[in-house]
């Protein structure tokens, strides 16, 4: 399972979601036609077990080779899988809280976490989920992140951040980092409006940057649409090539993957081919686009994106990081787990 991994040459930069809980004829086409990177799933296209794993066959049959299949499954209010389908985790945050008593305790439990996380996915053939969630918040920023967060100081969030990433590729899951540079201040929901963060340069170091910077040896990260008025005035991280180049590539020296945020949500204007090209100008890998509607993947399509050779680059290192997993049992986890901190699992 490890080792190195190369891509065929006509792969696209892509992740795509799926319109349902199986691909239609127009999706099969399409997918075979434009090869993409990976996938990612969403409630939409979660049904039960079997369904799942026919489904990710489906998608990595198109792609051709064992394409990434990625997934939100971050615990609390943000988990595609519920009920029988997966463990069901409290808020993240919780993991803060008892920090500030026993931040040994919350370490481990991180680490719980992010393994109990990827034994979940094991068992539906998934193995990217897109955690930890390295914003910091701040008081009076929307509620978006809010909980998600590990933790309210940057110092601790890395902590975590990087205790529940070793959890996950212990148990041979790839995670991704989010979202890269900081979207802990935003004042509004990324998902159907801009956030405009005025804060100094200095703050943005001290605060947002940092849990970045120190897991910037992870495989894979998120972009932010956010707008830093001290950085660029006019394009988002995701489309900024400033931001990309002299913040996330140089500043927090994150050498590994980064892919957009979606690139359907509300925070990016303009047509969604323009938005495509404009985040691959500004250097990211790989373009996400999750809400399955054709009309609108054909328009990603219509971008012509082409990995740069950098890009492959990275793409491969990333899947590169995937181990085998440990010994590790969920009923292991989750008695470790409930002795940490009683409830998280529920």
């Amino acid at each position: 399972m490890s080792g190195a991994v190369t891509l065929a040459s006509g792969l696209r930069p892509i992740i795509f979601g799926a319109s349902g809980l199986s691909l239609t004829s127009d999706e099969i086409a399409f997918f075979r036609d434009v090869m993409p990177y990976g996938f990612i799933l969403f409630a939409r296209n979660i049904r039960d077990g079997d369904q799942i794993r026919a489904l990710v066959a489906e998608m990595r049959d198109c792609a051709g080779f064992d394409a990434p299949v990625l997934i939100d499954q971050e615990g609390g209010r943000v988990a595609r899988l519920k009920g029988d389908l997966a463990h069901s985790l409290l808020p993240m945050a919780h993991l803060g809280q008892l920090a500030l008593t026993d931040p040994e305790a919350a370490t481990l439990a991180a680490r719980a976490v992010g393994r109990l996380l990827a034994h979940d996915l094991a068992r539906l053939d998934i193995w990217v989920d897109c955690i930890p969630v390295l914003d910091v918040p701040v008081d009076g920023s929307h509620d978006v992140i809010g909980d998600r967060a590990l933790a309210r100081s940057p110092e601790m969030v890395a902590k975590l951040g990087r205790a529940m990433a070793q959890g996950a590729l212990a148990g041979g899951c790839l995670p991704v980092i989010k979202h890269i540079p900081g979207h802990g201040r935003a004042g509004v929901d990324s998902h159907h409006a801009l956030p405009v963060v005025d804060a100094p340069l200095d703050s943005l170091r001290a605060q947002d940057f940092a849990p970045f910077r120190a897991l910037a040896d992870l495989p894979m990260a998120m972009t932010a649409h956010v707008l830093y008025t001290a950085l660029d005035r006019a394009f988002p991280a995701t489309l900024s090539p400033r931001i990309m180049g002299e913040i996330i590539r140089g500043e927090i020296g994150f050498s590994g993957l980064v892919m957009t945020d979606d690139l359907s949500m509300g925070a990016l204007g303009g047509h969604l081919t323009d938005r495509a090209r404009l985040a691959l100008a500004a250097d990211c890998d790989i373009l996400l686009h999750c809400n399955g509607k054709m009309d609108e993947m054909q328009a990603i399509a219509a971008a012509n994106p082409a990995f740069s050779a950098l890009g492959r680059v990275r793409a491969e290192n990333a899947l590169s990081f995937r181990k085998s997993p440990d010994g590790a049992t969920a009923v292991e986890l989750v008695a470790q787990l409930n002795a940490l901190l009683p409830g998280l699992v529920h």
